[in-house]
């Protein structure tokens, strides 16, 4: 065992490097096609912060931020994990339960960082299930899925999220397979493909995380459960006809062609 490792003491993140993720996250929901070069134009004009590109790339993959960009020799396969296909493209959505998806979003705290995973209907925009965690790897996607079975709802005909790897994992892929759940996923940069939970992360950090900064993960949890408990069940959703999330999913006569749904939901897809 090496004496170094005896005698480090684990350093805190700067406080510099903190409030800088923070900005970059803000800059993240506004345009998420801006790479480290226009970053460093931006903050240096709209901020007066000179940041070079080598610390911009190293807090960006540490957020777990990339720019959306057209890259070349996109579609080889990875040969650990298997890319399945977009199956939402003529598919039209009519029920609760048919279509869930799923995302992961970063969270900046004051002390340093979380992680945030939600499960959303995606017919009714209901958030069914989320889980907040330090780290983000596929047992915090794990844990979001599992709240929400665990919660009595139907398990949907098709979950769909991008190709990150915490969805191309084994350990997800098996509890999709265990539930019955037909796998689904966006295309290479294709934000568009998974839009509805990507506006939630808009409201929820505009909303609730930008305004209060919580200090603890319990805090933060606490905020969220009151967050989520206010945009299902109370607030009115103008694509709705002005219904909340939760009516929609409740309510619908068409509902749940679920697990063990119907065989036109396998047609169409």
């Amino acid at each position: 065992m090496a004496r170094s490792a005896l005698a480090y003491k684990p350093v805190p993140e700067r406080k510099e490097d903190q409030q800088l993720k923070r900005l970059l996250d803000e800059i993240y929901l506004r345009d998420p096609c801006l790479g480290t070069r226009r970053l460093v134009s931006l903050l240096e004009r709209d901020y007066g912060l000179k940041v070079n590109r080598k610390r911009l790339r190293r807090l960006r993959t540490e957020m777990g931020q990339e720019a959306i960009w057209c890259r070349p020799k996109t579609s080889h396969p990875n040969e650990t994990h298997r890319k399945y296909p977009y199956l939402l493209r003529h598919l039209k959505v009519e029920a609760p339960d048919q279509v869930w998806c799923a995302d992961i979003t970063y969270i900046p705290m004051p002390q340093g960082h979380a992680y945030l995973c939600a499960v959303m209907d995606w017919h009714s925009r209901y958030v069914l299930g989320w889980a907040v965690s330090n780290t983000m790897d596929a047992a915090l996607c794990q844990k979001a899925l599992s709240r929400t079975l665990a919660s009595g709802k139907c398990p949907p005909g098709i979950m769909n999220t991008d190709q990150g790897s915490q969805f191309t994992a084994q350990e997800w892929i098996e509890q999709l397979n265990e539930n019955e759940i037909r796998i689904s996923m966006d295309g290479k940069g294709r934000w568009m493909d998974n839009v509805f939970i990507e506006r939630l992360w808009r409201s929820v950090k505009y909303e609730e995380i930008y305004l209060h900064e919580h200090s603890t993960v319990s805090g933060l949890e606490a905020a969220l459960e009151q967050w989520f408990a206010r945009y299902n069940t109370w607030r009115p959703h103008q694509a709705l006809d002005n219904q909340t999330p939760e009516q929609v999913y409740r309510n619908s006569s068409r509902r749940a062609l679920g697990q063990h749904g119907a065989e036109d939901l396998k047609k169409a897809a």
